[in-house]
């Protein structure tokens, strides 16, 4: 266990272009040491090996029984060396490791994924978990280390000046409905026209909610009546097939449907006033040092913004 612990990488490179050249002078080239230098590198491995590693004659040097055992284990501990330097290179340049972000619905939409797949085309090693939810749950799991940086709102409760906060874009909400929707098609929809629908909405105090609420209430209305309450965009879009149905939603999740399959599926209904949601910020701990893959994706959260 003496010679073993005592050997280093260098010492095991030397040796095995020794066996590979048959030449001191030429493994010492090699490995960038002068042949002195060498000399009393492989005496001293051999005088810890407890024998000679290698026959010395003429016409070269020759592994003994001895040296090629060191041979065979050698080449596999430097193999993992080197493997092991290779991935930790690429961690440090954020080539590679983990992240873990949350993200309130909108901005997932419209700036995390695009970020990540900027990301991933560039370093597809990084593994990235996306959890989306309300800011509560988000600043919660950011304080328990869940999280390497979110993007919400910070609920009162939490202290801001035990985060780094970054400004994010501002929500505006979208009325989605189905295409033959009698208020679909039209410009200048008033409050009042829409209040009178039925409506699948977000819980009460959520961000959304509040936002339609507070709209509401700054023109003199009531909020509409006729009220399904759920978070769920599935049970919305479930809910708008075949009915005259409202559903608030982010502008990110708006455009979203409208690209993708459901896209004829799908109308906004043109509010002649819009609705803005309270803003949001990317959110990190101040006190936790972010691994490199983190600090890259939040790099190009950031510069998305």
């Amino acid at each position: 266990m003496d010679f073993a612990s005592r050997l280093k990488p260098a010492h095991l490179d030397l040796i095995l272009h020794i066996a590979e050249s048959g030449q001191l002078q030429r493994a010492a080239q090699m490995t960038r040491m002068s042949q002195p230098a060498a000399s009393r590198v492989l005496t001293e491995i051999e005088s810890r090996a407890g024998g000679a590693l290698f026959e010395r004659h003429p016409k070269g040097m020759v592994l003994t029984p001895l040296g090629e055992i060191v041979i065979r284990h050698g080449k596999v501990i430097l193999e993992e060396v080197r493997a092991l330097d290779r991935e930790a290179s690429r961690m440090a340049g954020g080539q590679t490791g983990r992240v873990r972000v949350g993200s309130v619905t909108g901005p997932a939409v419209g700036v995390l994924m695009p970020a990540l797949r900027q990301v991933k085309a560039e370093a597809p090693d990084i593994e990235a978990t996306i959890e989306v939810g309300p800011s509560s749950d988000l600043v919660r799991g950011l304080v328990a280390g869940r999280f390497d940086f979110v993007i919400s709102r910070l609920p009162a409760e939490h202290d801001s000046r035990d985060f780094l906060m970054y400004p994010a874009r501002s929500e505006m909400v979208a009325l989605l409905a189905r295409p033959g929707h009698p208020l679909a098609g039209r410009s200048g929809v008033t409050l009042e026209e829409v209040r009178a629908c039925e409506w699948v909405i977000q819980e009460l105090g959520s961000p959304i909610r509040l936002a339609v609420e507070h709209a509401f209430h700054a023109a003199g209305l009531g909020v509409p009546q006729r009220v399904t309450n759920s978070s769920s965009l599935l049970i919305a879009l479930s809910l708008l097939e075949g009915s005259d149905i409202i559903a608030p939603q982010s502008i990110e999740v708006a455009r979203m449907l409208a690209e993708g399959p459901l896209g004829a599926q799908i109308a906004v209904i043109e509010l002649a006033e819009p609705i803005s949601v309270s803003p949001c910020f990317v959110i990190r701990n101040r006190y936790r040092q972010l691994p490199m893959a983190a600090d890259r994706v939040l790099r190009a959260v950031l510069g998305m913004l």
